[in-house]
């Protein structure tokens, strides 16, 4: 596909190390285990690189070899309190340490959410809220019915309502 030129396949890694970074870090709740599932990824990509049936869909490709990374990782993984993300600078222009403090225990929640869903439904809901995807891209790319990738999502969004109102009605 790209004739073993090593330089071809450095093009590829950089147009979707992000996007599969992003992906990867939303399903794992966790940034270092998506570096190394994006990096997993792109090293078994270029293993199997001939495996690939359509060039013009390696990135499809890619994705559904992070996709099961991701779910490898965190199928039987016991849900764990996150640590503290590291502490930043103040500037003048930043909100104030409580405010970020807010911030954070707010993405802390919504991540420990979002751990706690299934899995189909994790992956769905962030391909389309977090990553902004079309219910037709997300068909294609994961070999799923648009119906189906709108209850997955539909029950996604009812599923950390309930979850966010649960830790709200705890606390006040």
């Amino acid at each position: 596909m790209l004739d073993g030129r090593q330089d071809q396949y450095g093009v590829l890694v950089r147009r979707y190390q992000d996007v599969l970074f992003r992906y990867a870090e939303r399903m794992t709740g966790r940034p270092d285990e998506a570096e190394d599932i994006v990096q997993l990824t792109f090293v078994r990509g270029y293993r199997s690189l001939a495996s690939c049936r359509d060039p013009d869909r390696v990135g499809g490709w890619l994705f559904r070899i992070a996709a099961n990374l991701c779910k490898d990782q965190v199928k039987g993984r016991r849900r764990r309190e996150q640590p503290l993300d590291e502490v930043r600078e103040l500037r003048v222009d930043e909100p104030g340490p409580l405010a970020v403090a807010e911030q954070d225990e707010i993405r802390r929640r919504i991540d420990g959410a979002l751990e706690r869903l299934p899995a189909d439904q994790r992956e769905a809901f962030v391909l389309k809220h977090v990553e902004g995807w079309s219910y037709q891209e997300m068909s294609e790319q994961l070999e799923v019915s648009v119906p189906a990738l709108k209850m997955r999502v539909h029950r996604a969004r009812e599923e950390l309502q309930r979850l966010l109102e649960s830790y709200y009605a705890q606390t006040q």
